[in-house]
C-alpha cells in the first residue's frame, strides 16, 4: 500500500464512520477499487485508521465527555445524569461485547468471502432502515432510557456485519423508538468509543503476539509502510472530525433520507459486481 492509497482509505474511514454509510463497506470497496496492494495492508491499516476516528470523537465531543466524567463520581444520595448516561452507555455495550467475544471469527470469515456482495445486501439493508426514519416519527422523549439503550445496543451489535452501517443502524433504531434527535447522535458516536478501542487493544496483541491461528488466517498480509499508516491515519483523524460534527447536524434536522438513496445505490453496484 503506497501513500496515497493510504491517504484514499483514510478518508474513505473518516467520512464513512459517522455518515450512515457503513465505514466496513466503504474500505472493502475502497480496497477492492484501488487493487492488490491496497487490500494487502489488512487489520494493521484497518486498526490505525479505526483509532484515528475515536480520536476525532473524543476532540468534537469532548465537552460532553468531560460532562459526564465531571458529574461520574460525585454522589448526592442519587444517580446523578451524568451516572445515569454513563450506566446507558455500559448497557448499549452489552451486546457488542457478546457478539465480539463469542461470534468474531464467524462474522471476520463474512470478510474473507463474497464480502463486495455481503456489502451490497447489508447496504441495502441500511437503506431500508434510514427510510423508515423518514415515513415513521414516534412522540419524541428526551432521555435515552436503558432499555432504549440496550436495543440501540443491539442494532450497533448486528452492525459489525460488513455494509450495515453502525452510525445509520444505532441512529435509526433510536429515531425509531422515539428518542430525542438533539441527543441520539452524540450517544450513537460516544457509545462506540469504548469497543472500537477495546478491540484495537485486542488485534494489537495479535499483531505483536501472534497465535499460529491468526498467523495463518493473515499469511496474505504484507507490512504497511510507516508512511501510508502515518497518511491514513491523519487523513482519517481531520475527515473524522468534519464528518462527526456534520452528522450531528443532520440528525438534529432528521435528513437521512438521501443517505438511504445513495445506500441502495452503492448496493445495488455491489450486487452487480
Amino acid at each position: 500500500m503506497d501513500w496515497i492509497q493510504g491517504l484514499i482509505l483514510g478518508l474513505i474511514q473518516g467520512l464513512t464512520e459517522y455518515l450512515p454509510v457503513s465505514s466496513s463497506g466503504h474500505l472493502e470497496i475502497g480496497k477492492a477499487l484501488l487493487g492488490p496492494e491496497a487490500e494487502a495492508g489488512g487489520l494493521t491499516f484497518d486498526i490505525v485508521v479505526h483509532v484515528a476516528t475515536v480520536l476525532s470523537t473524543l476532540v468534537i465531543l469532548w465537552k460532553e465527555i468531560s460532562w459526564i466524567f465531571k458529574g461520574l463520581f460525585r454522589w448526592n444520595g442519587g444517580l446523578n445524569d451524568e451516572q445515569k448516561y454513563a450506566i446507558n452507555i455500559l448497557i448499549s455495550m452489552i451486546p457488542v461485547g457478546i457478539v465480539g467475544l463469542f461470534f468474531k471469527d464467524q462474522i471476520e470469515a463474512l470478510f474473507a468471502g463474497d464480502v463486495i456482495h455481503v456489502v451490497g445486501i447489508c447496504l441495502l439493508v441500511t437503506a431500508a432502515l434510514l427510510t423508515l426514519t423518514h415515513f415513521y416519527h414516534p412522540k419524541e422523549k428526551e432521555h435515552i432510557s436503558p432499555l432504549h439503550a440496550f436495543i440501540i445496543g443491539i442494532a450497533q451489535a448486528v452492525a459489525v456485519l460488513p455494509g450495515l452501517s453502525r452510525s445509520g443502524s444505532t441512529i435509526a433504531t433510536g429515531l425509531l423508538l422515539g428518542n430525542s434527535k438533539k441527543n441520539l447522535a452524540q450517544f450513537s458516536f460516544l457509545m462506540v468509543i469504548p469497543p472500537i478501542l477495546g478491540e484495537a487493544l485486542l488485534d494489537f496483541k495479535h499483531i505483536f503476539a501472534p497465535s499460529q491461528e491468526y498467523l495463518a488466517s493473515h499469511a496474505a498480509e504484507t507490512p504497511i509502510p510507516t508512511l501510508s499508516l502515518v497518511v491514513g491515519f491523519i487523513a482519517a483523524f481531520v475527515s473524522g472530525c468534519f464528518a462527526c460534527k456534520w452528522m450531528i447536524s443532520l440528525v438534529k434536522k432528521c435528513k437521512l433520507i438521501y443517505f438511504a438513496i445513495y445506500c441502495a445505490i452503492v448496493g445495488i453496484i455491489a450486487l452487480c459486481c
